[in-house]
This record gives structure tokens, C-alpha cells and sequence, in this order.
């Protein structure tokens, strides 16, 4: 923790001469899943220590995750809008629902590693920054992945055809339809009511971030992890238009230079905190944590990345292209599409 407030610390360093100009301010911020790492090794520190040391106290800022404020995460960016929340983080599926341009960077086998999913976010972040300034008032400031969402079951499982006939809790639209193509059936369900259901098996698996699970401590309710990034389940980092015009020209520089580098620090940290979700779970030495897991670590096998490639380009893509706008579609070509050599068809 201590190598990571200097990390963060370095990232969003500003000159001393700089720090002292800038005028007092203190900002009000809805994070992420309180429980969480994101939340407890990233954000929370970014706000709570980074900003005050680096702009020598002048600016500062008090957190709370949007679970703590008994919010449920898909109103946040209604409540950005509104200017209720100012400054606020949230996941970008929670929002499929009302616009489904909200998941063209997380599409179930879109990204299969941590590279690949933040080359997709840098295509597509200018398209989402139009669509929130346009129709939300909404400013974004930045977009960081959670570790890579993969399968936790308490079954056998070998591989993604294993799903057959299971029941499988989801987080999004895309999550559900990746499992329906395996034979699945989709669960939606709170992330606080998984253990409870895995334990009771009114599921047999579940989707989250490798390290977002061991933090909730699936490993205790599972058996067996299938090592396979399904997608990266990024969110937004971001704040109302209005509330971000009433501060200081210095201090709006000051924060864009330093949530870029927070957000760097966690795409950086996407890869290795995936690996490391592994271990605990499955209680590898490699684990810098004392409590470990016991799970079943299943490696995927060509077969299964080549059955996700493909289920990819004929199910996912196209479904999703028809519930997204002719201008969201012809996005993803110039973008996504055209990095990854993809067409979508409306």
C-alpha cells in the first residue's frame, strides 16, 4: 500500500510553485463498490491523500461509495446530470439500459486481455465524451477497467461449453447474452446477494472481477475460476458540466492532469490484479495476501478463446448492433472496428 500512495502520489505530481496558486477548494465524490479494490486501493486513496499532498492542501475532498449512500449505481449518471452528485465514478453497464452506446467498450469477447481492452476504451472514449456532454451535462474525465470479469462456479467446469444448462448471474446485457450462447440461462441479481446464491446454488456461477471476488470472498461459496477475460467491466470517471465550470481554471487543470494519471495507474494495474485474483482465489503462493482461496484454477484451452471469438462476431455483435443507433454503429466501425479490423452491420 505504502509503494502505491507513492505511485499515485508521482503520477499526479504538481510543482510546488503550481500547488500554491491554486485556490482553496473541496470537492464532494460518489466512487465505486466501497468494498472493492478499485474503490479501497485507488480511488479512495487518489482522493483522500493524493489531492491534498500534491496541491499542497489547497484542494480537498471527502468519498463515499455510491453502496455506502444506499445508492444502486444505475441512477448515478441521472444524478450526475442533475448535478446532485458532482464528481462521481460508475460502471459503464449499469447504463446499457438506457442507451446502448454505454456498451460498445465492454462487449462480452470484445477484449480478450488487458491491452486489447484499453486500446478499445482510447477508440471509443471521445464518441462516449460527446454523447455525455451532448445529452447528459456530463463531463468525462476518464475511463478505468476492474480486473478482468471471469466465471466463478460451485461446480465442475473445464470450459466455456460446461456452462450448458447452468445458471449463471450476470452484470450486464452483454454478460447474458455470452452466457445464453453457451446454453446458459442469465441471473440478474445485486453483487451482495452472490455469495448467499452460490452457497444455496440458486446459481451455479457467477461473472465479476478475479480480485473483485476473492475481495467478497467468493472463493469461500466456489470451486472452480475459469481463467478467460470475458470483458473488463470499465467504468467512467466523471462530473457534472456546471460544477465543474464553477472551478478555478487551475484547479479544472489540476484534476484532469491528475485523474489521468489515476486512471493510468489502474489500466497498468489491470493485468497484474487480474493474475493476482487468480492466485488468492485459488491459494497460489504468488498471493501477497494472507487469506487465501482454494479454488480450482481451470486454464482455458484454444478451443474455448476460439468458441468466444466466435460467438463474439455472431451473437454478440450483431445483437448488439441492432439495439444500438445507425450513428452508434458507424462509430464502432471508425474506431473499434477499424483497430480490430470488425464490422458491425446495422
Amino acid at each position: 500500500m505504502k509503494r502505491l500512495m507513492i505511485s499515485l502520489a508521482a503520477l499526479a505530481v504538481a510543482s510546488a510553485a503550481t500547488a500554491q496558486e491554486l485556490p482553496k477548494t473541496h470537492l464532494k465524490v460518489v466512487g465505486g463498490l466501497s468494498n472493492l479494490t478499485a474503490y479501497q486501493d485507488y480511488e479512495k486513496p487518489f482522493w483522500t491523500k493524493t489531492i491534498p499532498e500534491t496541491s499542497n492542501g489547497q484542494v480537498t475532498a471527502e468519498i463515499k461509495g455510491f453502496n455506502e449512500m444506499g445508492l444502486k449505481g444505475p441512477e448515478l449518471l441521472r444524478l450526475m446530470s442533475q448535478g446532485v452528485v458532482e464528481f462521481g465514478t460508475a460502471t459503464l453497464s449499469y447504463f446499457a439500459s438506457d442507451n446502448p452506446i454505454n456498451e460498445t467498450i465492454d462487449l462480452a469477447g470484445l477484449a480478450p486481455d488487458a491491452k486489447t481492452a484499453r486500446d478499445v476504451t482510447a477508440d471509443f472514449e471521445p464518441v462516449l465524451a460527446k454523447t455525455y456532454g451532448d445529452g447528459a451535462n456530463v463531463r468525462l474525465l476518464g475511463i478505468s477497467p476492474y480486473p478482468a470479469q471471469v466465471l466463478f462456479c460451485n461446480a465442475d467446469i473445464k470450459g466455456l461449453s460446461d456452462l450448458k444448462g447452468k445458471k449463471v448471474r450476470t452484470s450486464s446485457r452483454t454478460q447474458a447474452e455470452f452466457v445464453e450462447a453457451f446454453g446458459g440461462s442469465s441471473v440478474t441479481m445485486a453483487f451482495g446477494e452472490v455469495v448467499p446464491a452460490l452457497q444455496n446454488k440458486v446459481v451455479d456461477c457467477a461473472i465479476t472481477g478475479s480480485l473483485s471476488g476473492y475481495s467478497a470472498k467468493w472463493y469461500e461459496v466456489s470451486t472452480h475460476l475459469l481463467a478467460l477475460p470475458i470483458n473488463w467491466n470499465q467504468q467512467i470517471h466523471a462530473v457534472n458540466e456546471k460544477a465543474w465550470q464553477k472551478l478555478d481554471p487551475k484547479v479544472q487543470a489540476f484534476l484532469k492532469e491528475s485523474i489521468t494519471g489515476l486512471v493510468d495507474q489502474m489500466w497498468r494495474a489491470a493485468a497484474k490484479q487480474t493474475l493476482t485474483g487468480f492466485d488468492c482465489n485459488t491459494g497460489a503462493a504468488a498471493c501477497p495476501y494472507e487469506v487465501k482461496g482454494k479454488m480450482v484454477l481451470v486454464q482455458p484451452t484454444d478451443a474455448d478463446r476460439a468458441q468466444l471469438k466466435k460467438v463474439f462476431q455472431e451473437q454478440i455483435l450483431p445483437k448488439w448492433a441492432a439495439r444500438c443507433s445507425a450513428d452508434c454503429v458507424a462509430s464502432f466501425n471508425a474506431t473499434i472496428g477499424k483497430d480490430l479490423d470488425l464490422t458491425a452491420k446495422k
